[in-house]
């Protein structure tokens, strides 16, 4: 991997309309909804019984495990994903998917190779990764899925078992302290505070991809704050070489999920523009690039574009 999890991610990347609308079947980690002695955190959801796991992804982050009985890299990945699940406690259920029993579903998350592992967050996808990973690197990418996850507020659990969760069950590690804090500031909806505890994390620790990702949602959530999207449009309509309506206008692209329209956007504003301007575009899209990550296909194409007009 690794993709950047991102609020943004959470339109676009597939289109699971179709599934959404068909009759409510056993709420996932029911008993009817599992093999027996299955863990109630990991269910086998299919084309029918997948709008439930949908609704589901509302309070607790979902991961969708696209897999199939002849994919040997599958049944690597699968009981790394399982462990980590379960060692979560509730905090995320995974939903295994076997593609060849599920064809709508498959071609629904554009399942081209496999094993293929989606979020779920408030009904929309958000990818993950592609093979068989090491355990560290899915227990990263989980730990950045949790991070987004209470950025957009779904912060619920299930219950472990067939019973509520023990007083005495283990705890999740707590927050380090300024990310604590970020996400305090952010459910107040203060976003600069939540973008200086970021910042000072990443002082303390430059390494810490999880505050670099976090800072780049919550700068893009302060800067949309409060945007009206048709006099942005408009704006930026009618002042296609200006570089602040274009960037207000690519960051509302961004949020609605319209990646590839932003980038389009921004690097033929930079295209058009004299050396000397270009700076703040470029700025911008480095920025979007590291929020989308860097191995979307989207940021792999813009980049190359980038580089083209540089050089």
């Amino acid at each position: 991997m690794s993709n950047a999890l991102n609020g943004a991610a959470l339109r676009g990347a597939v289109d699971l309309s179709a599934l959404r609308n068909r009759p409510a079947a056993a709420a996932p980690g029911a008993s009817g909804d599992r093999p027996a002695g299955a863990p109630s955190l990991v269910v086998d959801v299919t084309d029918a019984t997948f709008a439930q796991v949908l609704e589901l992804s509302r309070s607790v982050p979902v991961v969708v495990d696209l897999w199939a009985e002849w994919c040997g890299p599958c049944k690597q990945l699968s009981p790394i994903l399982e462990k980590v699940v379960n060692e979560l406690a509730g905090r995320v259920v995974l939903a295994k998917v076997d593609v060849d029993a599920n064809p709508q579903l498959a071609q629904s998350f554009r399942a081209q190779s496999i094993p293929l592992v989606v979020a779920l967050l408030a009904g929309q996808p958000v990818p993950m990764f592609t093979g068989a990973v090491p355990e560290q690197q899915v227990r990263d990418v989980f730990a950045q899925l949790l991070e987004v996850a209470a950025q957009n507020g779904i912060t619920g659990t299930v219950p472990v078992g067939d019973a509520a969760p023990a007083d005495d069950a283990e705890a999740p590690a707590p927050l380090p302290p300024l990310h604590a804090e970020a996400f305090a500031a952010i459910e107040a909806g203060d976003y600069a505070a939540a973008v200086t505890a970021y910042e000072k994390a990443l002082v303390e620790n430059p390494r810490d991809e999880e505050a670099r990702a976090g800072l780049g949602q919550v700068r893009m959530l302060e800067r949309v704050q409060g945007l009206d999207l048709h006099e942005v449009r408009a704006a930026a309509a009618a002042e296609p070489l200006s570089v602040p309506a274009q960037l207000a206008a690519a960051d509302l692209d961004v949020a609605g999920g319209h990646v590839d329209d932003a980038f389009g956007r921004l690097l033929d504003l930079f295209a058009a523009l004299p050396s000397d301007d270009r700076a703040p575009v470029r700025e911008r899209l480095l920025e979007l690039f590291g929020l989308i990550g860097d191995a979307d296909p989207r940021v792999i194409r813009a980049r190359g574009r980038l580089a083209s007009l540089l050089f």
